[in-house]
């Protein structure tokens, strides 16, 4: 059985670790929070992470039979690209989530941040034939920039691995099919920010197609503008969305930060 440790328990790493991991810390936690507070999560399963500085390719995963409001900075564990935790941490890690998150970790030098949910919108939408519909702005910014991977079984195995990393390819957002959704970011916000469209995309794309009537999808032409407009330097890359919902779990949540 995982071992759970209560919140108020956790030793604090905060001075066992440089500033820039405990930073890189605390805002991986404030994800694990945010995921559950916006229902996005899934109990003990499905994982966000962030890879840490340094060739070693260390990187930050929850702890296993964990719920996501239990997460906190210093009860996040740190393992290699084998799965081997680190630093004699008390707490597992689940197979699964380690052979999704270092595949990409391990292969794409500008994912710093991989979050993967298995949302009822994310599922269902995966489990459909046409995957995600231009239908709305939000699912316009994934347009031809969205990757798909086959389902091939509970990713315990690491040769999947190699198929996970040829099919995201050079794209940010990936929907696992008939399982759930994955986004990356070059920052944990930006990261958040890919996750949250898409998961509104997927919501969206449910609804339109519930109520029963014709739906409109723009010309390629006008969706491919509307995809670039999301790609261009001016874009917003989730920064200031995300600081204000880490001031909101300042107010309310604070302990994720211990």
């Amino acid at each position: 059985m995982a071992q759970v440790i209560q919140l108020h328990e956790v030793p604090s790493l905060r001075e066992k670790v440089s500033e820039e991991e405990w930073a890189l810390r605390v805002e991986l936690a404030a994800v694990y929070r945010l995921v559950a507070r916006f229902g996005w999560d899934d109990g003990i399963f499905t994982h966000s992470s962030v890879r840490l500085p340094g060739r070693d390719h260390h990187f930050l995963i929850n702890p296993y039979g964990h719920l996501f409001s239990e997460v906190c900075a210093s009860n996040l564990v740190k393992i290699d690209v084998d799965g081997n935790v680190l630093d004699d941490s008390p707490y597992e890690v689940i197979k699964a989530g380690f052979v999704i998150h270092s595949a990409i970790h391990m292969s794409r030098g500008d994912a710093m941040c991989v979050i993967h949910t298995h949302t009822n919108a994310g599922m269902a939408v995966s489990a459909q034939k046409d995957g995600l519909l231009p239908l709305n702005q939000k699912s316009m910014g994934f347009y031809n920039r969205l990757a798909y991977h086959d389902y091939q079984g509970i990713s315990n195995d690491t040769e999947e691995r190699d198929s996970i990393v040829r099919d995201l390819g050079n794209h940010h957002s990936m929907i696992l099919r008939n399982h759930g959704l994955l986004c990356t970011g070059r920052t944990i916000a930006e990261a958040f920010q890919h996750i949250r469209y898409l998961q509104h995309a997927c919501e969206l794309q449910l609804m339109a197609q519930a109520s029963g009537a014709e739906l409109i999808i723009p010309p390629k032409e006008v969706c491919e503008h509307a995809a670039s407009q999301f790609d261009g330097d001016g874009a917003p890359r989730g920064g200031d969305q995300f600081a204000a919902f880490v001031r909101m779990l300042d107010r309310e949540e604070p302990d994720y930060k211990h």
